[in-house]
């Protein structure tokens, strides 16, 4: 049993608003929002979309593969450790259990929500994700738990049954609250890649995303 859910609060409203016409007598048809995600009934607080609607007359942004900003010149250039984010970790110092990963994630996804920002869209407005990850050095599997801890530090960490902000990890600390809140689950996929194109990226992620009706 699958149900249809909107990804953003403006999906939501295209869903139960009808326009109508200059005329009383004539009435349009309901619009269709311009995205909706599929989710899997039953749960509360899902990570992803089991797949998204994308309506035929949405406008899509579709962002380039984004890597982390190497903004910690404490450490040696072209390491992982140089793309940590010093404005989320002062000093390029990571908080207890943060893994080099869960940063570098961090630090994308920051990136993303300033491109999309740029363009009038916010992360709400994110339909599709890929996320292309490389195992940091001395270990030999991508950091996945680590990845998905920085993923809903700006996705999915709302109660879709309450409303609620769903408290969240930041590595081994004791959950609280996300650094964005944002309901949107988009589909996504993650997989390991034997290299990323910039050395020291354990990150890479592409997104798409559908304007507002209206």
């Amino acid at each position: 049993m699958k149900t249809l859910i909107s990804a953003t609060a403006a999906t939501v409203v295209a869903l139960t608003l009808t326009g109508c016409t200059a005329d009383s007598d004539a009435a349009e048809a309901p619009k269709q929002p311009p995205s909706s995600s599929i989710l899997e009934a039953g749960q509360a607080n899902p990570m992803i979309a089991q797949g998204v609607v994308i309506a035929a007359d949405a406008a899509v942004y579709k962002t380039s593969g984004i890597g982390p900003t190497a903004l910690n010149t404490a450490a040696p250039a072209g390491s992982p450790e140089s793309f940590i984010d010093t404005q989320q970790f002062a000093g390029g110092k990571l908080a207890p259990g943060v893994t080099v990963t869960e940063a570098q994630g961090m630090s994308v996804l920051a990136r993303i929500r300033e491109n999309l920002e740029a363009r009038g869209l916010s992360l709400d407005n994110v339909v599709t994700m890929r996320v292309f990850l490389d195992n940091a050095p001395g270990t030999d599997r991508a950091d996945y738990a680590g990845w998905n801890r920085a993923y809903r530090q700006f996705f999915a960490n709302t109660n879709l049954d309450t409303g609620d902000t769903e408290l969240v990890p930041l590595g081994t600390a004791a959950p609280a609250a996300p650094l964005v809140r944002n309901a949107a689950r988009p589909s996504r996929f993650a997989l390991e890649v034997a290299s990323l194109p910039v050395a020291g990226w354990l990150v890479e992620v592409e997104v798409d995303a559908v304007f507002p009706a209206g």
